[in-house]
């Protein structure tokens, strides 16, 4: 009977040694992606700073049609103000379409300020455009590096047998960033 005990206490703790790791690696995996989508808001947020600026320098040379001005400023806007809770994967659409809007308006306006010599001439212009494009590269290296966290996340909650943990944690799967426009296998035409 003392040996009947003995192996089920064995077997209990086996089995909660196991779930304690999965369910630490787990958390592991999930404040990873969680961390990798702080970096993803923060060079959004580095864009969005620096869009005021590019708007001021454009309209202090070039008197242009102000829609593309009005565009850049509304999609900002709406970048900023989307907020996106933990698991809600239509707010996370939703932000991405906003970060796609904004990407597509400010396009427009760098392609209108190239009508005007002296703006392309600009210093202030040149350093603002190319901090833009450097924001673009990280903007596409943190969102590269939260798809592969959101990926090692879901494959962890997926697996069986931790998918047993996660189901009773209430660890769930997370959406990934994804093209939004129908034709993103083509480049836009400009111009």
């Amino acid at each position: 009977m003392k040996k009947t005990w003995t192996i089920i206490v064995i077997i209990l703790a086996v089995l909660i040694g196991w779930g304690a790791v999965t369910y630490n690696r787990l958390v592991k995996a999930q404040e990873a992606m969680t961390t990798s989508w702080g970096q993803v808001e923060n060079v959004y947020q580095r864009r969005a700073d620096l869009i005021p600026n590019l708007v001021a320098v454009v309209k202090s040379y070039a008197d242009y049609e102000g829609a593309t001005v009005v565009a850049v400023t509304e999609a900002r806007a709406k970048a900023a103000s989307t907020v996106v809770e933990e698991g809600n994967e239509a707010q996370f659409q939703e932000f991405e379409t906003a970060q796609n809007d904004l990407t597509n308006s400010l396009n427009r306006l760098i392609i209108t300020a190239e009508n005007y010599p002296d703006l392309k001439a600009n210093q202030e212009y040149l350093d603002l455009q190319a901090q833009l494009a450097g924001c673009e590269d990280r903007i596409q290296t943190e969102r590269k590096r939260f798809n592969e966290q959101a990926m090692t996340y879901n494959q962890n909650i997926r697996r069986f047998p931790a998918n047993i943990i996660a189901k009773i944690f209430g660890f769930e799967k997370k959406p990934y960033f994804e093209a939004v426009t129908d034709n993103a296998e083509h480049a836009p035409k400009i111009g």
